[in-house]
Order: C-alpha cells, then structure tokens, then sequence
C-alpha cells in the first residue's frame, strides 16, 4: 500500500511540474508579445517558418531514435528578426506539430513551454557573457561562430535538464540504457546542428551579392530535405515491418490451427504488428469467457470477465472510445488510467463473437482507419480459427461417444444376453434337479461355459476401458516398447527414426496414430515375411507423419479390399474409417514381391491441442 501511495505522489509531482512549466512557458510567450514589430522580409521569414514545421514534423532518425535539426533555422530567425519572434514562432510550430500528431493535451502544452524555456534560458545566459566573449573574440564572425556554438550548448543542456527531470520524476522507470540512449541522440543533433553553423558562417563571410529568399531556400533545402526523406523512409520500413508482421500472423493462423503456446507466438507478433502499451484478448469456450493475453498496461485485478461476458457478445464491429475522459466502455477496469483509448474489435464468424480484441493506447484519438483495419483482419483471422479448434473438440467428443455407444452396444447385445441366457437355464437346472439329474448336469455345465466366455468378455471390455499405451506413456514411448517387444518376440530388425521436434498431440490423434502402428506391423510380421521394417515418425510444419515399411512379399491392394469387406477386422477399411476421424490421409504402397508402405499423414487442424474432456475419454 506504501508503495503504491509513493507511485500516486510521484505522478502528481509530475504532473505539477508539467503544469508549472507550462505555464511559465506560457508567460514567457504572453511577455514577448509586446516586443513585437512589423518583421522585414515577411516571404524569408514565412520559408523559414515553413522549414522550421517541416523539420519538426518529421524528426530525422538518428542511431536508435528521432530528432528535429531546427536548431540552424531557428537560430537564423533568431539572427534575423531578433530573440521575441523567435521564441513566439519556434513555440507556436512545436505547438501545432503536437496537435497535429495527437499528443495528450498535457504534451500539446508542456513540449513547445519546455523548448521555448530551454532557449529563453540559453539566451539569457549567452547574454550575461556576451560582452567578455566579444572581446575575447576580436571579429564578428568569430563572435558570431561562438554565439551560435554556446546557444546551441546551453539550449540541449538546459532542454535536456527538463525533460531528464520529468522523467526521473514521474512513477515509470527511467533505466540508465535509457537515458544513455537519448543523449547519444541529443549529442548527434548537436553535431549535425554544429556543422551546419559552421557552414553558415562560413558561407556567410564570403561575398556572394545579395542574400535574399533563394539563398536561404538553398541552404536550408537540404538540411529540410533530408530530413524529410529520411524520416519517411524511416516511415515506410515501419510499415512494411508492420505489414510483415500482419503478413506473417495470418499466413500462419491460415495454414495450421495453433499450437498450445499459440497465444504466446501471437503476443509476441502483436508486439511487432503495432505499437500498442496494452493488449487483452478474451475468448469464449463454450458458454464460458476467459481472459487469453494480458498484455503491457492490462490487468485483471478489477474486472470478472463473466460480468462483462454478455456486453462483449452483442459487440459486432469494431468500437473506439478515443478518450477516456469521456467514456471508456465495459473493459475500464482492465487498463491503468495511463490508457487513454482503446479499440473493442471482435472476433465475429457466423454472426457469433468468439472472441474480443481489446487495444489500447496511451494517447487520446491516437487509432487511425489504417490501425482499425489492421486490428480488424487480424481479429477475422483469429476468429476462423477459434471457431475450427470448437469444431474439432466436438469431433473429438463425439468420437468418443460413439466409442463408449459401441462398448454398450456390445455389452448389452454380447454379454447381457449371454448372462441372461445362462440365468435361465440355471434357473431351469434349478426346477429339474430331482426330476432329471443329468438334463441338470448338462444345463449347469453349459451355463458355466458361459459364464466363463461372459467373464472372458467383461476382462476384454475392462482392458479397452483402461487408459491406451499412448495416454498413459505418450506416441513416442508406446511406439518404442511396442518395437521392442516386436524385436524380442519374433525376431525382425526394426529401425525406427524421429524426425522434427516433438508436437503436443489431441489424444485421439495419438491413439489412431499408434493402432495404425500396430496392425501395420502385425501385418508385416504375420503376413508379408518381412526381415527388416523401417518406422517412420516425422513432425513437420503443417503435418505429422507415419509411415511403415518392410520388405515383405507385398500383396494386392485390390483383393485385400475385397477381403476387408467379406471379412471385417481392422484391416485396412478400419484404419481408413480410424484416420477419418481425425482428417488424416492414409496411402497404402504394395506390389506383390516389392513389400508394403502404409503411410498416414494428418494435417496440424487434426492433430493439436485436446481438451481434459478429450484427454479423459479417448481412450476408449
């Protein structure tokens, strides 16, 4: 509790800081009003007002961050139109680039008060020394080069100074890697900036005739236009790592249904798709809501997911709420209040929410149509796939279903009759004991031959109902302890090779898997006269595979179906009917003399994941 009474004090400390920068700017700007005069040169002064916006809309990247080269222009405006207008017009562009890009309306304020304050500061400093550094300096451009050298200084360490504090004052972390990263930034904008007051002096002490609104126009082109290019490759490489991002998370949903860390592979792929500070997403299991991801700024700690399970179901389109002041919808309680908006888009198929996508963002109307889109196909994608895992859990269920229906069936239509038949005539031997001894004998000795193949039967029906090899020991070691009885018992040489890493599989999956195992090596063994059998298990990206090989005598495909089918077993009509039941294909390669090759493939939507309902019952 004291620690987050400690975190509530440092943000208010920083916020009064804020303020208070704001609106000592603001004064700043009030008092200069008055020094004001009709400017000379109004179409100089508006090309360099025009620069001056464009440098600071698109700040050149610089090592690992962005900075705006406006120091050279505003230092000419400084030169030409004296200190007052170079203040009113640098805060006024910096104020207007602000609202422009959407900034919380604190940083509309505080980002142009703080950079009029560091070079009113600058300047005043620069003042106090100015007479002792003319003297020093014995020329004007000599003084000149200085002037701008000690302003350029005084204006990065004194903005610096600010900004430093803010962020040492507010409760988020401010690591040292930080900090060292945004003065490498800071020292190579003052670089560029010195350079180019070297150039203007230089330039400047040669005589070239008039300087008028082209020779500034040349200058400054350049420094303006490589900014602006620079920025918008910057810009471009952004969006076509978002792009690839988007690219990359689709082609993937589309291609295989997601493996048991899928939402984690999506998290971090969100990360990169777009710049968000908070990610939650809830999906719908059954008739049952859960939260998946809580990402960044997003927490569950005041919110019950089954209290707002029926508002995010009647959702049908995406919804924005772009500032928080006004209302923020039925998931405030999941974001920190530095989330300022945030986006409701849901994961709609058949007209069914499956799922909701909640963003947010720590600016207030900081989402454009091309994020919503974005955020949209995403959440299309998401929705196709949360709707075929539900599929496949009821396929697997109502495998297992029909599984237990077969075992009842057989009970009541093998042994029940079989226990009711024997009941009967012990029931009969039991009326002619005394009349017909020896009709008692043969009635008694056929009852407890039935009893005996019930008994028989009711063994054979417990051993199916206990959990398969493949549940208890997993695909790999089942398949392994079966080779190695193999091996024991009759003697044939079986390689057996793994290929790919290891996938999680439904147990169904693995149970259809493992029986086609079996009857393809007993085939081999009882049938072929293979000496050797090669075993195949390979995990690759889209698919696993098995596959069964021996050197056996082969046989005809096309009269082991007719047989199949006059005499049922699970042969080969059975392991088809088997790999059916979870989208597998299974091929069958034999030739009479040239050994057999069964190989079963089945697709990543068949064979991932599982439910504990699945995992219980498929056993059976």
């Amino acid at each position: 509790m004291q620690g987050v009474d400690f975190l509530k004090r440092r943000e208010k400390y920083s916020k009064i800081f804020l303020t208070a920068v704001s609106i000592l700017g603001l004064g700043i700007f009030i008092f200069t009003l008055r020094d004001l005069t009709i400017p000379q040169e109004p179409v100089i002064l508006a090309l360099l007002v025009a620069f001056l916006f464009i440098s600071e809309y698109f700040p050149m990247p610089v090592w690992k961050g962005f900075t705006s080269i406006s120091f050279p222009i505003l230092y000419v405006i400084y030169l030409l139109y004296g200190f007052p207008y170079s203040l009113l017009i640098f805060s006024l562009v910096v104020f207007i680039v602000n609202f422009f890009q959407r900034r919380p309306i604190r940083i509309v304020f505080f980002n142009p008060a703080q950079l009029l304050l560091s070079f009113f500061l600058a300047e005043k400093v620069f003042a106090e020394f100015a007479d002792r550094i003319e003297s020093v300096a014995g020329s004007d451009f000599y003084f000149g080069l200085t002037e701008y050298v000690v302003l350029l200084f005084l204006y990065i360490l004194f903005n610096n100074l600010i900004v430093d504090f803010v962020l040492v004052v507010r409760p988020q972390p401010y690591p040292f890697k930080v900090w060292k990263q945004k003065m490498i930034t800071e020292c190579l904008s003052g670089c560029i900036s010195l350079i180019y007051g070297f150039l203007l002096y230089f330039i400047g002490t040669k005589n070239r005739g008039e300087i008028d609104v082209f020779s500034y126009f040349f200058f400054f082109s350049p420094l303006v236009g490589l900014a602006l290019l620079s920025s918008v490759i910057v810009r471009l490489r952004k969006e076509k790592k978002r792009l690839k991002a988007l690219f990359t998370i689709t082609n993937e949903l589309n291609q295989m249904l997601p493996s048991k860390d899928w939402l984690l592979k999506l998290q971090e792929s969100f990360r990169d798709f777009m710049n968000v500070e908070a990610l939650v997403l809830c999906i719908k299991e059954g008739k049952e809501w859960r939260t998946a991801i809580l990402d960044g700024m997003a927490n569950a700690d005041n919110v019950l997911i089954s209290d707002i399970s029926s508002e995010l179901e009647v959702i049908k389109s995406p919804i924005i709420y772009k500032n928080r002041k006004n209302t923020f919808g039925m998931a405030d309680g999941f974001f920190e209040n530095d989330i300022k908006s945030i986006v409701y888009s849901p994961l709609v198929i058949d007209n069914e929410t499956v799922g909701m996508f909640i963003i947010g963002k720590s600016r207030t109307k900081s989402f454009e149509d091309d994020d919503i889109q974005s955020i949209a196909t995403l959440s299309n994608q998401l929705a196709v796939i949360l709707k075929t895992k539900m599929l496949f859990a009821e396929k697997e269920k109502r495998n297992v279903l029909e599984e237990r229906n077969r075992i009842a069936r057989d009970i009541h239509d093998g042994l029940a009759q079989t226990l009711a038949g024997a009941v009967m005539k012990l029931d009969t031997a039991g009326k002619k004991v005394h009349k017909d001894p020896r009709e008692t004998v043969k009635l008694i000795d056929d009852s407890v031959w039935r009893l005996r193949q019930s008994l028989k039967e009711v063994r054979e029906s417990i051993y199916a109902l206990r959990p398969y090899p493949t549940e208890r020991i997993g695909l790999i070691s089942a398949i392994t302890n079966k080779i190695k009885s193999i091996i024991q018992e009759h003697g044939q040489c079986v390689h057996f090779e793994i290929r790919g890493s290891e996938t999680m599989l439904s147990p169904m999956t693995e149970k259809v898997l493992f029986d086609t195992f079996k009857e393809s090596m007993q085939n081999a063994i009882k049938h072929s006269g293979a000496d050797r059998i090669d075993v195949l298990l390979s995990y690759q990206t889209e698919h696993i595979l098995l596959k069964v090989k021996d050197n056996g005598k082969g046989f005809s495909l096309y009269q082991a179906m007719l047989k199949a089918r006059s005499q049922p077993h699970f042969g080969i009509l059975q392991m088809n009917d088997a790999a059916d039941k979870v989208n597998a294909s299974l091929q069958i390669e034999s030739q009479e003399g040239e050994g057999t090759e069964i190989t079963i493939t089945v697709p990543k939507m068949g064979f991932e994941g599982g439910s504990e309902f699945d995992q219980a019952n498929a056993g059976g």
